[in-house]
C-alpha cells in the first residue's frame, strides 16, 4: 500500500487530524508535538487520543510522525538550551506512551561554531541522558539541508549518531528529499547512486520516514528551501522516481511543502493518479 499524508496542525486535536487526512486522500500525517517555535504544551486528552487510536486502526493507517519542535538543539553549546533540549526530548518521549504515534522526528542540532565533532558527542550524551529503554517510540534523525552549522546534512554524520547511541534498536533516519539535493546528494541524476552511498553507513531499513518536497534551490545550495511538487529543481520526474523507486516505495511519505490542506489534497492526488497510471 502506498502511505502519504501531509504535515497537520494539532490545534483541533487527534482525532480531527485522522479524520482530515482521509479527506485529503492520505492515511497517515505529521504534526508537532507542540509549539515549534516554543516550549509549552497542553494536557494529552485521552479520550481524543484513543479516537484516533481507533479511527487509524479501521483506516489502515501507516505511522504517524511526531515533530520535535525547531527550538530544541540537542547540540547547543549553551547549557540553558541544553537542558531546555533534553527537558523538552524526554517529556516527549513521555506522552508519546499515551498517543497512537510510533514516529519521533528530530533536527540533530546545530553546532553553534563548537565544531561537528563536538556537536555530535553533545547530541549523543544528551540523547544517552533522556531516551529510556521502556520507550516504544522510534527516534528518527532527520537528514538536513547543510544550512549555518547543523548536524546531520551528511550519512558519515548520521552513522556515527546511529552508532554510538544506547537502545540503537529505538532509532531511525527521516530522509527529507529537498534537505538531500540541497546537501549536495544528486537525487535528480542519480538517485540509486545515492542510495548506494547511503547503505555504506547504515541500512535502508533504518529509513521509517521520507519528507516529499520539491526544492527552490540548486544542488548543494544549503538553504533548506521547499517547494511545491514538481515546481522546484527536483521535478515531477524526480519526485515520481523517488515514490516508485524499490528501496523506498513502501515507506511513509510526508509532504512539507509551502501549502494550505487544499493544496495538499491536490498534491496528493496527483501522485496518487500517476501511480494508478504508471501500474496500468
Amino acid at each position: 500500500m502506498f502511505n502519504i499524508g501531509c504535515h497537520m496542525s494539532v490545534s483541533k486535536g487527534y482525532k480531527y487530524m485522522g479524520s482530515r487526512i482521509l479527506e485529503l486522500g492520505g492515511n497517515t500525517f505529521q504534526y508537532f508535538s507542540r509549539n515549534p517555535r516554543g516550549g509549552s504544551v497542553k494536557a494529552i486528552d485521552k479520550a481524543d487520543a484513543q479516537a484516533l487510536s481507533e479511527l487509524m486502526i479501521a483506516n489502515s493507517f501507516a505511522p504517524i510522525l511526531t515533530h520535535a519542535p525547531y527550538t530544541m538543539n540537542m547540540a547547543a553549546a549553551k547549557d540553558d538550551t541544553y537542558d531546555f533540549a533534553k527537558r523538552v526530548f524526554r517529556e516527549d518521549l513521555e506522552r508519546l506512551e499515551e498517543l497512537p504515534s510510533t514516529l519521533y522526528n528530530f533536527h540533530p542540532g546545530s553546532h553553534t561554531g563548537m565544531g561537528i565533532d563536538w556537536g555530535l558527542e553533545r547530541i549523543i550524551k544528551g540523547l544517552n541522558e533522556v531516551v529510556f529503554k521502556e520507550s516504544t517510540s522510534t527516534i528518527l534523525f532527520e537528514v538536513m539541508a547543510g544550512k549555518g552549522s547543523e548536524i546531520g546534512s551528511n550519512f558519515e554524520e548520521i552513522k556515527i549518531l546511529l552508532d554510538n547511541v544506547n537502545f540503537r534498536d529505538k532509532f531511525g533516519v527521516c530522509l527529507d528529499t529537498c534537505h538531500l539535493y540541497e546537501s549536495g546528494y544528486d537525487i535528480v541524476n542519480d538517485l540509486d547512486g545515492v542510495l548506494d552511498e547511503m547503505e555504506k553507513s547504515f541500512n535502508l531499513d533504518k529509513i521509517k520516514a521520507i519528507h516529499l518536497n520539491d526544492s527552490k534551490n540548486s544542488l548543494g545550495a544549503r538553504k533548506d528551501r521547499h517547494e511545491k511538487l514538481g515546481e522546484g529543481s527536483l521535478g515531477i520526474g524526480t519526485i515520481m522516481n523517488i515514490v516508485t523507486n524499490p528501496r523506498l516505495k513502501d515507506k511513509p511519505f510526508f509532504l512539507e511543502t509551502p501549502n494550505e490542506e487544499e493544496g495538499y489534497a491536490r498534491e496528493i492526488k496527483m501522485i496518487k493518479e500517476m501511480l494508478e497510471n504508471e501500474s496500468n
